[in-house]
């Protein structure tokens, strides 16, 4: 069943500050991947593993654990004859079993706020497993970031969406017992969404380091962030403003895919 899988795949590349990022981090390191072996975690239709391979990696092992995806990366591999470099494996990555350890791994486990989508525990997994001692990982590290904001219009449009829970005569039932617990459920969960910089209140930014490099796996399940900020303006507080950089740290260029809002948005 391919049902959904290609037009999924579809709105990951078209994220061209995404595709183009990943791109550009694999083809300035050309001394990291030229004659490398390489590993791609959750390769999905092979992009990264065709960036690798154009790069000069001498063997690619892409890993994907859903089996239609796999066999769309086949078909591409084998569509741009790059077989005897490009092999695809259908499985987990913890499931995986490889002839080698490799020079460089690469991946895109990113969900939003960096965490989510629970795919980074995967990119962990394939370095302990099977990276090379002082091997690359691309990306090398993330920052998460957290501001203040103050945004009525979006605390409206959450505070209307609990209304509902205020019906004295719903079919005869009186819904409005369940109008607190409607709101705070509202009011507390994340809105996935652009916001302008004009929003932040405050110009201190809470921050959160994450180095691919070192960090377990009990560090990536549960972390704090602490908030300290000095408020720069008069404005109801209506909420926190998070986003992340991704750096890709080669030995010969430093690339780094910034979701903060005074940037190009992207599918984050």
């Amino acid at each position: 069943m391919y049902y959904g899988q290609l037009m999924h795949q579809q709105n990951m590349l078209a994220d061209v500050v995404r595709t183009s990022v990943y791109h550009k981090a694999i083809t300035e390191n050309l001394h990291d991947f030229d004659g490398a072996s390489v590993l791609d975690v959750g390769t999905g239709t092979g992009l990264l593993a065709f960036f690798a391979a154009q790069a000069g990696a001498r063997k690619v092992y892409a890993v994907e654990h859903a089996a239609p995806m796999a066999t769309l990366a086949e078909l591409l591999v084998k569509g741009n004859r790059m077989g005897d470099v490009i092999q695809v494996v259908n499985g987990s990555i913890e499931d995986s079993d490889m002839s080698e350890r490799v020079d460089v791994i690469v991946s895109e486990p990113i969900g939003f706020l960096l965490v989510h989508e629970r795919m980074l525990e995967s990119f962990i997994a394939a370095r302990d497993k099977f990276l090379k001692p002082g091997g690359l990982m691309m990306p090398t590290t993330s920052d998460i970031f957290v501001a203040p904001f103050t945004d009525d219009t979006l605390f409206r449009e959450q505070s209307s969406k609990a209304q509902f829970w205020n019906q004295s005569q719903f079919y005869g039932i009186d819904l409005r017992p369940l109008a607190a617990k409607a709101a705070e459920e509202y009011m507390s969960q994340a809105v996935v969404g652009y916001f302008s910089n004009d929003i932040l209140i405050s110009r201190d930014k809470a921050t959160h380091s994450v180095d691919f490099r070192t960090v377990t796996m009990a560090q990536l399940q549960t972390f704090e962030i602490p908030l300290r900020f000095h408020i720069n303006r008069t404005a109801l507080l209506h909420g926190l403003g998070c986003w992340f950089d991704l750096n890709f740290l080669g030995s010969e260029s430093h690339v780094v895919l910034s979701t903060a809002p005074d940037q190009t948005g992207t599918h984050w």
